[in-house]
Order: structure tokens, then sequence, then C-alpha cells
């Protein structure tokens, strides 16, 4: 495989319409202390892990929950056991083994287990940093209606109705994420690890821009029925290059009115700012839902696909 040395700047969009993304533990949308609606690195890092998971059998991902016969889930300990059921507890090999995994090399790992051989514990700085993505969309209208089930509540005695339950959703929303990749942070782990450790190759990063392209579509249920993907920018530096970007959700602006009922993404604050640095990029990729979304101003040189 060949090794992916350069540094990359992006932001992915994802909408949701009469949907929640990313739900809080009492079932409703997140909100920041303003009232405008957030989602965590998480819930888009979820996307992504599933659909690498459901698409590409071979690769492995570690961080997902997996259950036994009991329908509980597994262990730190017991998915280790699962997934390398040959390793011998020694702590490089179990760093060479985590790093076999897809999602540790793109996110990292805080790992810690008891071994055979006294306490292992690891730290890797994942090259893949993702943001909480906010909603830039101008409204957070949050909703919510009365559900029912088929059955009653457990109780002393039959009761007449079934239960009464509650959902909430967004009615519109486009998430902005923004994200960096440096290939870097994954150097000193591996040299530890030795020789034959998995560093982060082009094959990794095609399949991360095809989950983040794909990945939130792909998820569906009910309460995510209506989140999609809407947008990615890829900006990748040449290899050389020391430029470091600031975060695009300062940079890229969403307007107030709809064209031909799409959302307008204004980019000209940051293509004005990316023209400063045209010398350290070597190229910039734009993917776009055009049945939903409108961009303009983008920055020059940009090759503009479908998702």
């Amino acid at each position: 495989m060949t090794k992916f040395n350069n540094r990359v700047f992006g932001a992915a969009i994802v909408k949701a319409v009469n949907s929640n993304y990313n739900a809080d533990f009492s079932g409703q949308p997140r909100t920041l202390p303003s009232g405008q609606v957030y989602a965590t690195d998480k819930a888009f890092k979820y996307t992504l892990k599933n659909y690498i998971k459901d698409v590409y059998s071979g690769e492995k991902v570690f961080y997902f929950k997996r259950l036994n016969e009991d329908f509980n889930p597994l262990t730190l300990e017991k998915t280790y056991q699962e997934v390398f059921p040959d390793s011998q507890g020694d702590k490089k090999l179990v760093a060479k083994d985590i790093l076999s995994c897809i999602d540790v090399r793109f996110f990292g790992a805080t790992f810690a287990m008891k071994a055979n051989k006294g306490n292992i514990a690891i730290s890797i700085h994942g090259p893949i940093q993702i943001n909480h993505g906010i909603n830039i969309w101008h409204e957070n209208n949050i909703f919510s209606e009365q559900i029912t089930a088929p059955f009653s509540s457990p109780g002393e005695k039959d009761k007449e109705m079934t239960t009464i339950g509650r959902q909430s959703k967004l009615e519109e929303g486009h998430y902005l994420h923004h994200f960096s990749v440096n290939p870097k942070n994954l150097t000193d782990i591996t040299k530890i690890a030795g020789e034959g450790t998995d560093l982060l190759s082009e094959e990794d990063i095609n399949k991360l821009k095809e989950a983040m392209r794909r990945g939130a579509t792909y998820y569906d249920s009910a309460a995510k029925s209506g989140t999609e993907n809407e947008f990615l920018l890829w900006i990748q530096l040449k290899e050389t290059s020391k430029l470091v970007l600031p975060n695009f959700t300062q940079l890229i602006k969403m307007g107030n009115e709809k064209k031909e009922d799409k959302v307008v993404l204004n980019l000209e604050e940051l293509k004005s700012k990316l023209e400063k640095h045209i010398n350290d990029i070597e190229k910039i990729e734009i993917f776009r839902n055009s049945a939903s979304i409108k961009v303009e101003n983008e920055p020059e040189n940009a090759k503009i696909f479908d998702l």
C-alpha cells in the first residue's frame, strides 16, 4: 500500500430534515446555550465507521459495539479477544494489532486493559480530527410529537391504554463539521510498535472520503430518516507545506433564503483565504448533493463532483 503523507483541511455538511441526527440523552436534538443546534464529532464518526464496516467487510473496525449471547455489549478485553483471538498480550503487538483496524488509524485510541503480561495502556493520537458539527441554517426549530407503543406499561392491573411516548426532531438543519488530517500523528507510535505496523495509506484515504460522502445517508433509522450527506470540501496540501488553516466553521456561510428550493452555501471568505496560500495547496475537491445545495464562490481550480 502507498503511504499517505499529505495534510488535509476540510468540511462536511450533514443535512437533517424532520430528523434527529444527534440526540442527547433526553431524546432532544443537542443545543448550545444559545439555542443553536449542534452534533458531536462522535455522531459523524459513527456514520463513517458504520459505513466502512458494512461496505468493506475486509476492514476491521475495533471501536464499534459488539454483543454477547445475552445481547449485552462486550467489554474492551472481550472485544480485543474476539477481534484478535491469537494475540499474545505483548504491548508492542497489541499496538500493532489495533493499528491494523482502520478506525484506529483514522481516529486514534485510548486503550487500557489487563493482559497476561500485565496491564496494557496505549494512547494513539489519531491523524483525523473532527470538530463538533454546528447547524449553519438560520433556524433551529425543534418539534416533539407523541407516539404510542402496541403494549401497555407493566403494572398491577391491565391498563386500558397502551404506552405513550414522545420523539423530538429538528425541522431543518445543516450541520457543518470541520476536520483535519495529519498522517504524522502516527509517526511516534508506529516507530515504537516496529516494522510491519500499518500506516495511513492512500487506500484508507479513499475509503474515508467515500464514507464522508455517503455514511450519513447510508445509515438509516426511524430517528435519522431524513439525515443525509450534503457537502464535502477536501483541501489537500502539498507534502512539504507547513500551512495551518483556521476552522472552516467561521469561513463557510449559508444564506437565509433558498434558491430553487436549495440552500445556498457561500465560500467567498474561504476562497479569499485560500488565494493567499495557493502555492501550498495540491488540490481542492468539492462534493455536493446538487438536488439540495447550491455552492457559490467556490475556490479557483476546485474540482466539483456529485456526492
